[in-house]
């Protein structure tokens, strides 16, 4: 139980740190507190945990003949909802979330990768013999 309490910790904070910059960079993001920050964090993740794997599933044909694209409106629903939820955080509209989940996105993946390192458990190993099919 406890292996799987620092990735989720060091995820929870890769996230929080990317939400505190993408309000910097854009002006329709606002934290009114420390607090509404790190709630924010802690239910985006339960969100995309959660919900977002339902949305997927239910828009899966728009997913397909959207080549995926459709993806990044349900990253930015995944902020909108969350900044309904979590009181002392707000997003000025649909646009602003849409290029924050991006921002987010890529920033938590770069610092991720620099910091975090990756999972061992997600690492394919080549094979040393035999033949790949």
């Amino acid at each position: 139980m406890l292996d799987n309490l620092a990735p989720f910790l060091i995820q929870w904070a890769l996230t929080a740190l990317s939400l505190w910059v993408a309000s910097h960079v854009f002006r329709g993001i606002r934290f009114d507190s420390k607090s509404a920050l790190v709630v924010s964090a802690l239910l985006l993740g339960l969100a995309n945990a959660i919900v977002k794997p339902l949305l997927i599933v239910l828009t899966l044909p728009l997913t397909l003949l959207t080549f995926g694209l459709f993806l990044l409106v349900i990253n930015a629903l995944m902020i909108l909802l969350v900044a309904a939820v979590v009181k002392g955080f707000r997003v000025s509209g649909f646009w602003t979330a849409l290029f924050a989940s991006i921002f987010v996105s890529l920033l938590s993946l770069v610092v991720g990768s620099l910091f975090g390192g990756s999972d061992p458990a997600l690492n394919i190993q080549m094979p040393q013999g035999g033949t790949w099919l």
